[in-house]
Parts: structure tokens; C-alpha cells; sequence
């Protein structure tokens, strides 16, 4: 594993009292509560992304053209 990075995060009182209560309960410091959370944050944007990608080409639909559609079949 690379050599971790020294960062300075100023988190909300609430939020911060909230780690170290979930560091404390699990048994991990605070750095790696929050490193699997935006380890799991940024897997779940590769994953948005991906699906994103196979989407890409798939024809756009128009809102305004949708809601009236919805209207004139008395779904609205």
C-alpha cells in the first residue's frame, strides 16, 4: 500500500462527535472510517459513470414533451 497523506478536514461539530462514536464502536480510527466512506462514495460514481456511458447513445426525451403527454392521456 502507498504511504497514506496528511490532510486537514474541518468537519461540523455533529459530524465529528458522530465518527469518533462510529471509530470507537468498530474498533477503527477516524482516518479509516472516512477513508471507506469516500472509498465507497467514489465506487458508486465509477459505478453511476459506467452506467452513464452505456446510456450514452440512447435517444434524450424531452420533459416538457413527457409531462404533456402525461396530461393529454389524463395521467396528470
Amino acid at each position: 500500500m502507498a504511504t497514506p497523506k496528511r490532510s486537514t478536514i474541518y468537519f461540523d461539530p455533529e459530524i465529528h462527535r458522530a465518527l469518533r462514536m462510529k471509530a470507537a464502536a468498530t474498533d477503527r480510527s477516524i482516518s479509516e472510517v472516512v477513508n471507506d466512506a469516500v472509498r465507497q462514495t467514489l465506487s458508486d460514481d465509477a459505478a453511476d459513470l459506467e452506467i452513464f456511458e452505456k446510456r450514452r447513445r440512447e435517444a434524450s426525451v424531452d420533459f416538457a414533451e413527457v409531462v404533456l403527454r402525461m396530461r393529454r392521456s389524463g395521467k396528470l
